[in-house]
């Protein structure tokens, strides 16, 4: 299956997206094992990365996702 170009949408609605989708794993764990969320999180990750945040670090993972 090919994979989708996220360059293709605006940072902040992907930063959006994924934040939706985290907050409902509790109700729908299976989200946490799905190539979409994955994709998404890497993508995200590598954004943050440039950005110069530490994606290990918890903290500044969540303040680069919600500063939308």
């Amino acid at each position: 299956m090919p994979h989708l170009d996220w360059s293709q949408y605006p940072t902040n609605e992907l930063k959006l997206v994924y934040s939706t989708l985290h907050a409902q794993l509790t109700l729908a764990p299976e989200l946490m094992d799905s190539e979409l969320m994955a994709d998404l999180q890497t993508h995200l990750q590598k954004a943050a990365k440039a950005d110069g945040v530490d994606v290990s670090t918890h903290s500044q993972w969540a303040a680069w996702l919600n500063d939308r």
